[in-house]
């Protein structure tokens, strides 16, 4: 039981750590490329350029995590594989 719960908390460890790299680099990037860009005058602008960042960050701009896509080329092409898959597995089984 002992070396369950060690390597338990071991890979909860591990997977906080990995969380937290893309955190911090998400952050860098988001502070370098927004926020040290703009100089806001009321919350409103802020809330504006923030959101006009966030959606070019998450459906324009490519990845290299996810092979240098969009996160919209991404989604599509996972759909449409999962899709594949689900019609070759039910065309198996008849």
């Amino acid at each position: 039981m002992r070396g369950r719960l060690s390597t338990a908390c071991s890979s909860a460890l591990f997977t906080r750590e990995v969380q937290n790299a893309f955190v911090e680099s998400f952050n860098g990037k988001f502070r370098d490329e927004c926020l040290n860009e703009h100089w806001f005058l009321t919350l409103q602008e802020a809330q504006l350029v923030i959101e006009a960042w966030r959606r070019e960050y998450n459906e324009e701009r490519t990845h290299s995590a996810i092979g240098n896509v969009t996160p919209q080329e991404f989604i599509s092409t996972y759909h449409n594989r999962a899709q594949l898959t689900q019609e070759a597995t039910s065309s198996a089984l008849v």
